[in-house]
């Protein structure tokens, strides 16, 4: 593999000594639910052919040496003093996953570190996430840790937690590390578990636009969050054995609005939004599983449109960019079957939507992209993927 040989070129070039292990892992996207994770719902992801890599080699001292090839960016630590720093910035990915080995009781020597990603962490993609689980198993790898996979998803867990100090999303963790090629996965955070659907639309292309738009939050998700809201929510919770994980949000607008008629309007609407997503996911799930586009289609659509009505998540640029699609090929005759699909994915506030499209329909959208540079003054960059699957130990 070309890339493979680059990377172990470039850390030779950069610590004059070969890497001792080297792992793949891809890039990803939620295609519905990445918002709703807290009130232990699902999220539906995809794992691309964006690959990151990591070469790690021992050393004879305790230093940790991090090297960003793309970059050309060096970091330098102390594995017996790791600490949160700012302007570290992409190594304090490899710093987490360090601290999580560490702080297990796991015995860290000295490292050198080469990243190589030809897409960077700031374009989101899951690239910081590729960069914790490919070190975590390349160190695995190159120490012959007794870790077993389990404890190595605790592992990555204390590093958010405990050193970056942020939310572990399970569903960022699976996707990079059990995905398939022409799946999904799914994540069900009530339950820690995936599973796999398959992704058999080969006349479709996928694309992920960076709009290059700056994220400005408009408003702290953190609110929607607290305690007393998961709590509502978990009252809106029906069983209902024949549908996928087992339960399905209330779906009587008056027993809704009794129960959520203690919130102000505002948060009432970003409620009723998570609701919303997970009936997306279960409706997209069922697409997926009888592998009908439309129905899946029609599943991210509305998903979209909760996230810019009721969560208040997109912005004007995103949502140019989605009208632009649905003028493509509007499919008038049959509103219930679109044949395109999009939405805002990732933090939010701007950057990123995913778009899935008749390949036939590639071109005309493209060209909608140069046009968004002329209104927007944003240049956007485009990248076509495919469903890919989860990290990859190359030697």
């Amino acid at each position: 593999m070309e890339e493979a040989k680059l990377v172990r070129d470039a850390h030779y070039r950069e610590y004059q000594e070969n890497p001792a292990a080297v792992c793949r892992s891809n890039g990803r996207f939620h295609l519905i639910g990445e918002h709703s994770w807290f009130c232990k719902d699902k999220t539906l992801s995809m794992a691309v052919n964006i690959p990151v890599y990591v070469a790690v080699s021992k050393r004879d001292d305790s230093s940790l040496r991090c090297y960003f090839h793309q970059l050309d960016d060096r970091k330098k630590s102390s594995v017996m003093n790791l600490k949160f720093k700012k302007e570290d910035k992409w190594a304090n990915a490899v710093k987490a996953i360090v601290y999580g080995f560490s702080s297990g009781g796991y015995s860290i020597p000295g490292l050198n570190i080469t990243i190589f990603s030809d897409i960077l962490p700031s374009a989101g993609f899951g690239i910081t996430t590729a960069i914790k689980i490919a070190a975590a198993f390349s160190i695995r790898k190159l120490l012959d840790l007794p870790c077993s996979q389990v404890q190595l998803l605790q592992v990555i867990e204390r590093g958010n937690k405990l050193f970056l100090e942020i939310d572990n999303h399970i569903a960022d963790n699976f996707a990079a590390i059990f995905a398939k090629e022409d799946t999904v996965i799914l994540t069900d955070h009530a339950k820690g578990t995936y599973d796999l659907l398959p992704f058999n639309f080969n006349d479709k292309v996928i694309l992920l636009t960076d709009a290059k738009v700056p994220r400005v939050n408009l408003w702290n998700e953190e609110t929607v969050r607290q305690p007393e809201n998961v709590l509502l929510l978990g009252e809106l919770k029906n069983p209902r054995s024949n549908v996928y994980g087992g339960w399905t949000y209330e779906e009587n607008p008056n027993e809704v609005n009794e129960v959520l008629s203690v919130v102000n309007e505002q948060m009432r609407r970003r409620l009723l939004c998570i609701m919303k997503e997970h009936s997306c996911v279960l409706q997209a799930q069922k697409a997926l599983a009888s592998g009908e586009f439309g129905p899946f289609a029609r599943a991210v659509n509305h998903s979209h449109q909760a996230l810019r009505d009721l969560f208040d998540l997109s912005c004007t640029e995103i949502d140019w960019i989605l009208r632009r699609l649905q003028e493509i090929n509007p499919n008038p005759e049959d509103s219930r079957n679109p044949v395109s699909c999009g939405r805002i994915t990732g933090k939010g506030f701007g950057r990123v939507a995913y778009t899935i499209l008749n390949r036939s329909d590639e071109e005309s959208f493209r060209k909608k992209l140069s046009e968004f540079e002329r209104i927007f003054g944003f240049k956007t960059s485009c990248y076509e993927v495919s469903p890919a699957g989860g990290v990859e130990i190359l030697e």
